[in-house]
This record gives structure tokens, sequence and C-alpha cells, in this order.
């Protein structure tokens, strides 16, 4: 007993004083090896979540630089296309690279239609369009059973090539329909307010994804 009432004795010794000689209490969160790595990992989660805001920003931000939502949306429209461009000059022995292009394409279009689906759209139909903004919906679904197949057929047959010119056959005329017949319609009814609303309103969207 005598031991171990000196081993305590000695703990208490050595343990830090006040400057009126009382204990200090130390706190499993701020004081000692524990609060460090508590603070390290609190310093660690705020450095990811900042990373991954920077990453979002980064890839909306080509999005956000083409202006207008208008504008911007047909600039998504471009980019796809020139995917589509890169993965129809493969051949059959370049099975890694047509599944590296058609995963692109597939989060190129799913942000995109993210953005339009639920911002865009639902403009249309405010704007008693809506039968305009229900077709090209329907049409989103066709885009992502195209998107379904290429996933998952054989990349190194020329089967491939053929299903994906079928695919941007389809996608063109989407994209015709948008750029040349809706978007129009929809700017010419909205002010600048409104417009610079609805914009907003489509990057925060498209952050979502991005």
């Amino acid at each position: 007993m005598a031991t171990t009432r000196t081993k305590q004795s000695r703990n208490a010794k050595s343990q830090p004083r006040d400057d009126n000689g009382r204990f200090e209490e130390r706190s499993a969160f701020f004081g000692g090896q524990t609060g460090a790595l508590v603070g390290a990992a609190v310093a660690g989660a705020a450095v990811g979540l900042a990373a991954n805001y920077g990453r979002k920003m980064m890839m909306q931000t080509p999005t956000f630089m083409a202006g207008n939502w208008d504008e911007a949306l047909k600039a998504e429209h471009k980019a796809t296309l020139a995917l589509f461009d890169q993965l129809e000059a493969t051949n059959d022995n370049q099975a890694s690279m047509r599944a590296g292009l058609v995963m692109k394409i597939k989060y190129a279009l799913s942000k995109h239609a993210l953005q339009e689906e639920d911002v865009i759209y639902p403009a249309l139909r405010e704007a008693n369009e809506a039968h305009d903004a229900d077709d090209l919906n329907g049409e989103h679904g066709y885009v992502k059973t195209y998107l379904y197949e290429l996933e998952n057929m054989s990349k190194d047959t020329p089967a491939f090539l053929a299903r994906v010119r079928d695919f941007r056959t389809l996608l063109e005329g989407h994209i015709r329909n948008e750029e040349d017949n809706v978007f129009p319609r929809l700017r010419a009814t909205m002010s600048e307010a409104q417009n610079k609303k609805l914009t907003m309103a489509m990057n925060k969207e498209g952050l979502k994804l991005a």
C-alpha cells in the first residue's frame, strides 16, 4: 500500500500546477497528445473540404466563364462533341482509351443534364414551354440509355464505334433543337435580372456534380 501511495504522490508532484499551486486541468480535446491528434484531424478535414470545393470550382469554371446560361450550355455542348471526335478517332486496339473517353463523356453529359433538368427545363415550364421541356427531358432518357450501353459493351469491335455514331446523331439533333429553337425563345422572354438569376442557379447546380 505504501508503494502505491508513493507512486501516486510522485505522479501528483509531476502534474503541472498554476501560479497558485493548484493542479492544472488538462482537457482531452485541447491538451496533450490526444488534443494534438484531434486538432490535426480537424485541420485535415478543413483542408479536405477546401480542396474539394476548389476542385469543384475548377471543374465548373469553364461553364461559368462562358457567360450567360445559354452560352454556357452551348460551350458544354461543344466540349462534349470534341470528346466524341476523340472517341471516333480511336481504333479497335485502343479499348482502354475508349473506356476512358466514355467515362469523360458520361461525366460531362451527367453534369450538363443535371443543370438542364433541375434549372433550365423548369424555367421553360414557367414560360409556358412545357412541351419543349418534356420533349427534351425525354431525350435525356435516351442519352442515359446510350451511355449505359457504351459502358457495358465490348470496346474492341467495330460495333462499338457504330453505336457511338448512332449516339452522336441523337445528341446532335438534341443540341440543334436547344441551340436554334428552344434556348433563344426562352432567352427572349427574360429580363437581364432573370437571366442573371437563372445563370447563377445553373452554375450552382453544376457544382453538385463538378
